[in-house]
């Protein structure tokens, strides 16, 4: 199974996963164009996608949904909320969304994907487990804190995206708003990278072997700063550290641990 980030970020979100003959989409909150473009040079046809996993409703997981879907007409999966919410501000995606429970793995083919609940704010967030070619891939963003579900579902995964949004001095002492400021430190918000470095440090005990760092915030993080400070967990372990750019390719092969 393979993983590439074509974006990561505030600006726009959005994955390919490929495994066991399927491919699917994490997000769409880039361009239709960027999209395409991406594809094409992953040599994928982009009508010959499976389906479009959808997080939540938000415009950097979702702007380039309408444009992308016009032109080709794919399943678009989301949580329950999320779905109701995405026909109401995207009318013409509606006749292509997918509702999915939480926790319920979907199959397409020898591909398997299980959306579970993330805490943020919007309509409803998820996260994705999906699994493939005997290996398991977690994704997880957008969530203000990590909860017993998504460390079920993160737990085990031979990979995971996860979140390093924010460092909270960078934050702290930044431009942004009081109200902003809270809403991201909120438990419906985004993880800092302190939070990240927990979160990292169980996964590589818990048998993780690639963890990628996702969703960095332009305004309130650095790449090198994120590396850093999430790596002090991981340097008596065997886990790779990547950072996902906020704008370019980021390719994983992801392996059974013990392949």
């Amino acid at each position: 199974m393979r993983l590439v980030v074509f974006a990561s970020g505030s600006t726009g979100n959005c994955a390919l996963v490929q495994g066991a003959g399927r491919s699917v989409l994490i997000d769409a909150g880039i361009s239709a164009r960027r999209i395409c473009a991406a594809l094409e040079g992953e040599g994928m046809e982009p009508g010959r996608l499976d389906g479009i996993f959808i997080t939540h409703e938000h415009a950097d997981h979702v702007s380039g949904l309408s444009v992308f879907t016009k032109r080709f007409p794919l399943p678009v999966f989301a949580p329950g909320t999320a779905a109701d919410a995405l026909r109401r501000s995207l009318p013409g995606v509606s006749p292509y969304i997918r509702t999915l429970a939480l926790e319920t793995p979907l199959s397409l083919g020898c591909m398997t994907v299980t959306a579970f609940p993330t805490p943020h704010d919007a309509a409803q967030s998820a996260g994705y487990r999906i699994e493939a070619d005997g290996a398991a891939l977690a994704v997880a963003t957008d969530t203000g804190c990590v909860t017993d579900s998504m460390l079920q579902y993160l737990t085990g995964a031979d990979a995971a995206l996860i979140e390093a949004n924010h460092d909270v001095a960078m934050l702290q002492n930044g431009p942004y708003p009081a109200y902003l400021k809270r809403r991201i430190l909120s438990d419906r918000g985004h993880l800092s990278n302190a939070e990240c470095t927990w979160l990292a440090s169980v996964l590589a005990g818990r048998g993780t072997r690639q963890i990628v760092l996702g969703h960095l915030s332009k305004n309130n993080n650095l790449p090198g700063l994120a590396r850093r400070t999430v790596n002090r967990a991981l340097e008596q372990t065997d886990t790779a550290l990547l950072v996902a750019p906020e704008l370019g390719r980021l390719c994983v092969e992801v392996t059974p641990c013990c392949g």
